[in-house]
């Protein structure tokens, strides 16, 4: 059993992305990361359908719900919820940069507001057992000194939140959407290991640009764990080495063969439940990314899985134009190959 906690690893949360079929497929890769929900506002589960934004399936574990909010007693609440429906981690979101979020009064923009950040905090500590922890950015617009988050973490950290998931890029609200906020201002890593040196007591966890479980390892020298976010989405196997690379459990990767064997249980159990088969199978698509066959699994399911009656036949069909060789490959034979091309 691995030493090292869920947060040394984990999976960003992702809107339209890591929903539940998506956690169940990535767990069916790794055993230890620890996964997010989308972000689910405060509202929507206040004054919406509780259950299809918290059912989650028990094989997730361990798995964290994400909260975008900003009034105290409404996070209390939904934090409350969380905890009832079983999550392992509430997380406030305080860095998403869109005008939706903004509107809200929630997302990044509640970095300029420390003091709202460490209320809502203090609001479900009092409210759960559960961790809580957040998510942010290095600083947003003009509010982007290192001083300003040096106030932020400290503001926030007084109230008792003591894991910091920190985006190593600033967010700028006005004239950048969302995707360019991921990707037009740098990364500043050096300022999340600034804030590690500043904060021994507390866990800081890295996001941002990590594509691999090496670069993860590197980061792994000065932060107390590392989140992935596109890259294990359009690149799903690289977590297939995390259990043994990341959290040294001593456990063999899976192949492909033996991740989709785990997974394809969940499916028949969710198509029996009237789930159509592309809302299952469409996070699986990037699975031979770079392998002989790929074209021909994204092409069947994506032609295919969204047609009244789909079921496992698509996946049979999908899987008769990938190579035995690719199935059964294992990930460290994968890895050591794109090592010698890259």
């Amino acid at each position: 059993m691995s030493a090292r906690p869920p947060h040394t690893l984990s999976v960003a949360p992702m809107m339209d992305w890591t929903d539940r079929h998506c956690r169940m497929f990535h767990r069916s890769l790794s055993r230890r990361t620890l996964l997010y929900t989308e972000m689910v506002t405060t509202g929507a589960l206040l004054h919406g359908d509780v259950a299809r934004h918290l059912d989650f399936h028990a094989g997730e574990h361990p798995v964290a719900l994400q909260l975008g909010g900003s009034d105290p007693a409404a996070l209390a609440a939904s934090a409350r919820l969380g905890e009832q429906w079983g999550y392992d981690e509430i997380n406030l979101n305080v860095g998403c940069p869109s005008d939706r979020v903004q509107n809200g009064s929630f997302g990044a923009c509640l970095m300029a507001t420390p003091d709202v950040v460490a209320e809502g905090v203090a609001a479900m500590r009092g409210a759960v057992g559960l961790p809580v922890t957040v998510k942010h950015r290095i600083g947003i617009d003009d509010l982007d000194t290192y001083e300003h988050l040096h106030h932020f973490l400290s503001t926030v950290s007084a109230a008792g939140c003591t894991t910091f998931i920190v985006h190593a890029r600033k967010a700028i609200l006005k004239g950048l959407s969302p995707k360019q906020n991921r990707e037009i201002p740098p990364l500043r890593y050096d300022v999340v290991e600034r804030v590690k040196q500043d904060f021994p007591h507390l866990t800081v966890v890295l996001n941002g640009g990590v594509k691999s479980l090496e670069a993860a390892q590197q980061h792994l020298s000065y932060a107390d764990g590392v989140m992935i976010g596109r890259e294990a989405y359009q690149n799903p196997y690289l977590l297939a080495r995390a259990d043994s690379v990341i959290f040294e459990d001593g456990t063999a990767p899976p192949t492909r063969r033996e991740v989709l064997e785990r997974y394809f249980p969940y499916v028949e159990e969710m198509l029996a439940q009237d789930v159509y088969l592309s809302r299952l199978t469409r996070h699986t698509l990037g699975l031979f990314a770079g392998q002989p066959g790929a074209r021909h699994w994204k092409r069947t399911i994506s032609e295919r899985a969204h047609l009244p009656g789909a079921g496992m036949e698509v996946l049979i069909d999908a899987l008769a134009g990938v190579p035995e060789s690719v199935l059964d490959r294992s990930a460290e034979t994968v890895e050591a190959a794109e090592m010698v091309t890259s």
